[in-house]
């Protein structure tokens, strides 16, 4: 009966070292002193044809072990190119003996032998062939007293290769040393290489070029940056003749021309042109700009004024990159965890969006529809952007309240108000566009709300219909210069119309949303107003309006991160607490463009010196009016006796006395 076989990880049977168990010998019994001796003892014992086969393998196995000890003394090693580094033994053996022997008299003047050591590489098949050489290395290291390599310089595992007589010229000598030593480490590191390759897993392979790719694509990307240096260090940019300045040039060159620019007025005392001015520079990059990223003038003059130049480039790449996918969960039907597990089952690869929220979700990847799976269609979730999360977490509902969203479609922030508030209370969404309050209507019977009321009135008009409102949220119409990656279109369509006509509609509806909210609300009283803009226009000049015109103040929006609001901005000055406001940013906070702002309501009285104007008018509205009564009573005389008909109908008869 055989040896029982035993199998490895890749299903190759294991090959055993050394004899078998039943093959070891035993040692021979201790016999007790003054016994006599048996027959036959002195008498070798027979081996069998297999033990005599296992004794040669291990006399052979012995030998090679004494053979690698013995050349890694000598600094030698087998090399595993065999066909590559094969030498003849009858050629070898020549050489061997012309360095032995040195040179005659003759030769000796303009001839030196070689500082290396021969080698004769390791044959794996036949291993009697080697040990009739290994004789000879022993002879040519002991008796001829050539020098060896130094020990610090080269390592016992290096490979060294057989010289010739052609190589041992004087004059050649150093260079063919470095020769042989740049074949050899090539040899090695390539040998070395190979081996770890075989013993890595394919999965470790691919990573490994992965990673040799990545080095090599850094190398790259360094030598570039440095190239660009330079040539920003010695090139100095020349400004374009005024008849060239029009002319139509590549993108490319576009592209290198701001950058040039950007390089310019970032050290313009350095880098600028004699007789050449600031304006003229920013000028140029306002076209270049306009050209590259597609702007209408007015819209990137406004970027330039809102941005530094160092952030400007940034904002406008980001624009055109989509921002994340991101989903909110309804609490009112799930858990976050649930939801995230379930979707993940389905093939959809997704992670929590922050800290800064409990139930959001980004989405990198799905193999199916996101916004079509059964969760969805069962209400368990809302495909809702990151930053139209931040007004409701701002505003900060709380149970049994009255509350207003103003412009709610199409339902995603009124949706989440209703879900902190767990279905108590009561929500007006309103909405002046009829199609679009359709969407709220399905998204809220889609994710179970019961505790609104949709409406589709003028927002400007809301003070009349309803009033007493604990808490408001407005996120006004705007020109959506946030979410410049979901409409490209803005880029060319806003004009200066377009913005004025935005921040009167803004000032108007954040009015009527102060004048509906309940000052005397034991819980609220508060208001937050946001827009998808980044422009000063519609943000902070609105704020500064409304503080002016009502008995409102500034507070802490309560959010975590996010940059503050303008205090100044070129020409503009605003109140001081405009630094509790929050903007957000695509290049900073890789989500949409926000602004976010909240205001607490504390009288209804309107400030006497922001009606001081109006007041003047009428009081001079009402003299004029007295002026123009006693005018015309002078002319006129008095009208007496007026009768007035029996059921209120008619004219009314006027006689006039002599």
């Amino acid at each position: 009966m055989g040896r029982k076989a035993k199998f490895g990880d890749d299903g190759a049977v294991k090959q055993f070292k050394g004899p078998g168990r039943k093959a070891k010998k035993q040692k021979p019994p201790k016999m007790l002193p003054g016994l006599p001796k048996l027959e036959g003892d002195d008498e070798p014992k027979k081996l069998s044809h297999r033990q005599k086969q296992r004794a040669s393998r291990r006399t052979k196995k012995k030998e090679e072990r004494k053979l690698i000890k013995k050349e890694k003394k000598k600094g030698v090693k087998k090399d595993d190119d065999v066909e590559n580094n094969k030498i003849e033994s009858d050629t070898t053996k020549n050489i061997k003996n012309e360095i032995v022997k040195q040179f005659s008299d003759s030769n000796s003047s303009w001839l030196k032998s070689k500082n290396s050591k021969s080698v004769i590489p390791e044959k794996d098949d036949d291993i009697e062939s080697y040990d009739s050489n290994s004789d000879m290395d022993d002879e040519v290291e002991e008796g001829n007293g050539l020098e060896s390599f130094d020990e610090d310089g080269l390592s016992d595992d290096d490979d060294y290769l057989a010289g010739t007589l052609d190589d041992v010229d004087s004059s050649n000598e150093s260079g063919i040393e470095d020769t042989v030593l740049k074949k050899k480490k090539t040899s090695t590191k390539k040998r070395k290489a190979e081996e770890s390759d075989d013993e890595l897993l394919p999965i470790e392979k691919a990573a490994k070029k992965l990673k040799a790719a990545k080095k090599k694509e850094d190398a790259e990307a360094n030598e570039e940056m440095k190239m660009q240096i330079n040539v920003a260090s010695q090139d100095v940019f020349v400004f374009p003749a005024s008849d060239k300045i029009d002319e139509h040039i590549p993108i490319p060159e576009v592209e290198q021309r701001i950058k040039d620019i950007l390089l310019v007025l970032s050290n313009f005392n350095k880098f600028r042109e004699e007789n050449r001015s600031r304006q003229e520079y920013t000028d140029l990059l306002l076209k270049d700009l306009c050209t590259y990223f597609s702007y209408n003038t007015f819209l990137m003059e406004k970027m330039m004024h809102l941005f530094p130049l160092e952030d400007l480039m940034s904002f406008l790449e980001a624009s055109e990159t989509p921002r994340p996918v991101t989903i909110r969960t309804n609490s009112l039907k799930t858990r976050r965890r649930d939801l995230a597990q379930a979707l993940i089952n389905r093939g959809v690869n997704l992670d929590p969006i922050g800290n800064w929220s409990k139930v959001g979700l980004v989405v990198y990847n799905s193999t199916v529809p996101i916004g079509a799976t059964p969760e969805y269609l069962a209400g368990h979730y809302m495909l809702q952007a990151a930053s139209s999360m931040l007004p409701v977490m701002a505003l900060a509902p709380q149970e049994n309240e009255f509350i207003l969203d103003m412009c709610s479609a199409p339902g995603g922030k009124a949706s989440h108000i209703a879900a902190i508030m767990k279905n108590t209370g009561v929500l007006i969404a309103n909405d002046v566009n009829k199609n679009r309050a359709k969407a709220v209507i399905g998204n809220f019977h889609r994710m179970g709300i019961a505790n609104s009321v949709i409406s589709t009135y003028d927002g400007r008009h809301i003070p009349q219909l309803f009033k007493n409102f604990d808490r408001v949220l407005l996120d006004a119409p705007c020109t959506g210069t946030g979410v410049i990656s979901k409409d490209s279109g803005v880029k060319m369509s806003k004009d200066e119309t377009d913005l004025q006509r935005c921040f009167t509609l803004q000032r108007e509806l954040l009015l009527a949303a102060i004048d509906s909210l309940n000052f005397k609300s034991s819980t609220g009283g508060y208001l937050v107003y946001s827009t998808c803009s980044v422009l000063a226009e519609e943000n902070e000049c609105v704020i500064d309006y409304a503080l002016k015109k009502r008995d409102v103040k500034l507070v802490d929006t309560g959010l975590s991160f996010g940059t503050e609001g303008f205090t100044n901005l070129r020409q503009h000055r605003f109140h001081p607490t405009m630094k509790l406001t929050r903007r957000f940013y695509p290049h900073t906070h890789n989500m949409d463009g926000f602004f976010v702002a909240k205001l607490k309501k504390f009288s209804n009285i309107i400030p006497k010196n922001n009606e001081s104007e109006d007041n003047e008018e009428e009081i001079e509205v009402n003299n004029v009016d007295a002026e123009n009564a006693e005018v015309q009573n002078t002319i006129e005389k008095p009208v007496a006796n007026i009768k007035k008909p029996k059921h209120g109908r008619g004219k009314n008869r006027v006689e006039k006395k002599n």
